[in-house]
């Protein structure tokens, strides 16, 4: 539906009230495909969760009923998509899918050039090699988990310049992804602007709940920068989800389209990493984008060392393919509301239960602030693992842990990295689930709460090197 179109559906019938009454929305697709999914006993959960070591992340995906543990790579592609994959270029060099994509990439993200990587991490591991050295400074709007570690393998220290509210759970502004140009400043000037050698901005901040950015905030950034002489890179994994907040939430974008926020955007930026398993409705499949034809030039020689050809990047013909038809189906109006709405619905339904979750309701996911769930169990017993294990057991639901676990130890002090949001995220993959599955999880999150007191916290009793959220074990105290 276009700008200033009218919705019959939201017509007043002739003689009838003015102001016509709610009706509700629908997903704008039938489905066509089913996968079976089974629940287990309580009993084969709770065998199932000790098996696991407590970490959701070690749970087999058939011993899981509803599944909301990442949206990277867990969408259902449109029959568009499919039949994009059966035009697979499967060619070594110059398939015909790689120049489809990276027509796709300039024309809706509007960067100059492109080189794919098998996934999001890839492409930040080829920046940071590329870009940090020994002793470099990295400013973001708060850390992601692969996007810091990349950066300290590289030399580099991660920096968080977010504004405050971003810690703040209960804080309603609007953009609370926005970077803190004042913090910014600081750190410049402290360290040297030729220490920085870019400023890492995130579209719908994952680990402040899926906040996003201001088109106002990003330009001031832009102009910041531009003046020290420093790049702007952009995680780009959700900056679909970041536009269509714009449109919604800053005046003057609200009779813009959803693309032509995107381009604008991103052409406040120099680059961006993405992650083509999110907003890009792919399995696998990222890039790495940019506008500087020497950095270009020094990442297609070397995503050869660690991807594959510069041309397929670890990526199979039809896995481009199926990418660049999904963001051209990701910038549709119909399909972002819908996505962002199920997030709202469940969000909704926490809220009116008392449960308490990050505001305002994010774009991916509903993040649940384990803290005021568990009041009783201390951070360092890590009480967002322990609800994201409760919630599994008391009805299938995975979900994943996104606080003292996952942010780390300090590379320095070898101590818990303690962030203010200790949360756990029911992360909605795009066109999989119905509401009615949206409901079995409200419920259940809402029969945890009202039996809050009863919960115990954990022990970590094993922990990898790296990035240790994803293997680690736990006891139960």
């Amino acid at each position: 539906m276009t700008s200033g179109d009218r919705d019959p559906l939201l017509e007043p019938r002739p003689g009838g009230p003015r102001m016509p009454r709610h009706r509700s929305w629908a997903e704008p697709f039938r489905i066509k495909m089913v996968e079976p999914i089974h629940l287990l006993t309580r009993a084969e959960r709770v065998a199932a969760m000790a098996a696991a070591g407590n970490n959701t992340f070690l749970l087999r995906s058939e011993d899981v009923f509803i599944d909301l543990l990442t949206d990277s790579g867990t969408s259902a592609m449109s029959d568009y998509q499919w039949a994009g994959m059966m035009l697979g270029d499967e060619a070594y060099a110059g398939s015909r899918n790689f120049y489809h994509l990276e027509a796709a990439v300039q024309r809706y993200y509007g960067y100059r050039h492109m080189v794919p990587t098998h996934q999001g991490r890839g492409a930040e591991n080829l920046l940071s090699k590329i870009l940090i050295k020994e002793g470099d400074h990295v400013p973001g709007n708060m850390y992601f988990t692969t996007t810091r570690l990349h950066q300290e393998l590289a030399g580099g220290t991660f920096h968080d310049v977010i504004v405050d509210e971003a810690h703040d759970a209960t804080d309603l502004s609007p953009f609370k992804g926005n970077v803190d140009l004042a913090k910014l400043a600081a750190l410049v000037d402290e360290v040297g602007a030729e220490r920085v050698p870019y400023v890492s901005v995130a579209a719908t901040v994952n680990m402040a709940g899926g906040q996003p950015i201001s088109m106002a905030n990003m330009r001031a950034v832009r102009d910041y920068c531009r003046s020290r002489g420093i790049r702007v890179i952009l995680d780009a994994t959700r900056a679909v989800e970041n536009a269509y907040f714009i449109q919604r939430r800053e005046p003057g974008f609200e009779d813009r389209s959803v693309a032509d926020i995107l381009l604008e955007f991103c052409s406040l930026t120099d680059g961006c990493t993405m992650s083509g398993k999110k907003d890009a409705l792919v399995n696998i499949g990222g890039w790495l984008a940019l506008n500087e034809d020497d950095v270009f030039e020094e990442a297609r020689n070397l995503v050869v060392v660690y991807e594959g050809l510069h041309t397929y990047g670890g990526l199979a013909g039809r896995d481009m393919e199926a990418m660049a038809r999904g963001i051209e189906e990701s910038v549709q109006e119909d399909h972002i509301r819908s996505r962002i709405g199920q997030v709202e619905y469940l969000g909704k339904h926490l809220i009116d239960e008392g449960v308490p979750i990050v505001l305002p309701v994010g774009g991916h996911a509903i993040f649940i602030d384990a803290m005021r769930f568990y009041p009783q169990i201390p951070q360092d017993q890590f009480p967002a693992q322990a609800l994201a294990a409760d919630l599994y057991v008391d009805s299938g639901v995975r979900a994943m842990e996104r606080g003292v676990v996952s942010a780390g130890r300090d590379p320095e002090t070898g101590d818990h990295h303690y962030p203010k949001l200790e949360l756990v995220r029911l992360t909605l993959p795009r066109r999989v689930y119905t509401q009615a599955h949206m409901d079995v999880t409200w419920e259940s999150v809402a029969e945890l709460f009202d039996h809050r007191a009863d919960a115990r916290g954990m022990r970590m009793v094993y922990e990898p090197k790296y990035l240790r959220f994803f293997q680690a074990r736990f006891e139960r105290l």
